[in-house]
């Protein structure tokens, strides 16, 4: 697979243009790669940071195919590529992970299809296509239950969840969809990632889960290592290798687990790219999840997925503003603190901005720095 190798020095080219491009561009450029970008918007968080930022629709097949006569490889910082632009690269350039692994991720029906065909662990679920099939499914039913739509879903959009009591009419409509997924509600005891890698020749290196903490369906709080058993550690990395064979993944995916009240993991969603939880890898271990994706794209031999540090990272999101520029220097007081941030011009609600990893003697003594630097922000009296 020699021929197959992208040399430092060489061009990636990446699709999407958010914060995950502008880390991975990061950890390129250190590596000696050229980083192209293209997207359809300008000045973009990996656009300020690549060699050259290209604007374009992704159904602007002239353009796409331009794009990639340009580079010597191709991956994605988002899984929401439309499969024309994935299939016009293809002709030029290797996509990794390759357009099979979008297709399959891309779709919840078809993402948790394709893992039980496998016999990996997920909730039980089944397609529905109509209210009438929602109905049907929910007869008789006395326990809660989530309908999610099928495609373009993240950070908690596009699901709803269903109690027995309530108007299915007015929750199929909700979500304006014709393709959803009904999953069983799992009462889980802790929400856990492994983020992984696989290589060309076929290595594979797993991160140890890490722990994870949402609000408002918005990722919050990640902490590594996470508060698990070995066993349930060794399990977790054990499914997640599975699904990156299974899946032949060439690149890094992330596998978001719930872990039960009675010990069992089930698998949540896949993420066929780096993932917020990684974050702190960044800043704490030998290798972190955009190198490893530049590792793995270029086929390179992947790195050490040791943890050098307990840390926790906590994500910055647009409200942190509200009407004033955050204190920077009160959160930045803490020493063992890093700050990142995305270069997006306009903070909203919900929205991304940035994110804060702290390390320290355990994970939840990390988490305690980044919570209150974090809550230092809003204090600029000094």
């Amino acid at each position: 697979m020699n021929h197959q190798r992208i040399s430092p020095g060489r061009t990636i080219g990446v699709l999407g243009s958010g914060q995950l491009g502008r880390m991975f561009a990061i950890a390129a450029r250190r590596m000696g790669y050229r980083v192209h970008v293209l997207s359809p918007d300008d000045d973009t968080p990996t656009g300020q940071v690549a060699d050259v930022e290209i604007r374009a629709d992704y159904a602007d097949v002239e353009s796409v195919e331009r794009f990639a006569s340009s580079v010597d490889v191709v991956t994605f910082e988002f899984e929401n590529v439309p499969a024309g632009a994935i299939d016009a690269v293809a002709k030029h350039v290797p996509v990794r992970p390759g357009g099979h692994v979008l297709h399959t991720t891309q779709n919840r029906l078809r993402e948790k299809s394709f893992l039980q065909d496998a016999g990996l662990p997920v909730a039980p679920f089944c397609g529905i296509h109509s209210l009438e099939e929602l109905q049907s499914a929910r007869r008789g039913a006395s326990a809660p239950a989530v309908l999610k739509t099928a495609a373009w879903g993240y950070d908690g959009k596009g699901q709803r969840r269903i109690d027995p009591t309530d108007d299915l009419a007015q929750v199929w409509n909700s979500i304006q969809t014709d393709e959803a997924i009904l999953e069983d509600f799992i009462d889980f005891e802790r929400e856990l990632s492994v983020v992984a890698a696989r290589g060309l020749d076929g290595q594979i290196a797993c991160y140890d889960p890490i722990e994870n903490l949402h609000a408002n369906h918005i990722l919050d709080i990640s902490r590594s290592p996470g508060d698990v058993t070995p066993s349930v550690a060794h399990a977790a990395r054990e499914i997640a290798h599975a699904v990156l064979q299974k899946l032949d993944v060439v690149g890094v995916l992330c596998v978001e687990f719930f872990l039960t009240r009675s010990g069992d993991l089930l698998i949540n969603e896949l993420a066929p790219r780096p993932h917020n939880s990684g974050h702190l890898t960044i800043d704490a271990h030998v290798t972190c999840q955009f190198e490893q994706q530049v590792r793995a794209v270029c086929g390179l031999p992947l790195g050490s997925t040791r943890q050098l540090l307990p840390a926790a990272m906590v994500n910055l999101l647009g409200e942190q503003w509200n009407d004033h520029e955050p204190a920077w220097h009160q959160a930045c007081a803490t020493p063992e603190l890093k700050l990142h941030l995305y270069g997006k011009r306009e903070p909203r609600q919900g929205r991304k901005m940035g994110h804060l990893t702290a390390v320290a003697d355990t994970s939840r003594a990390a988490q305690q720095l980044v919570m209150a630097a974090r809550e230092a922000l809003g204090d600029n009296t000094t």
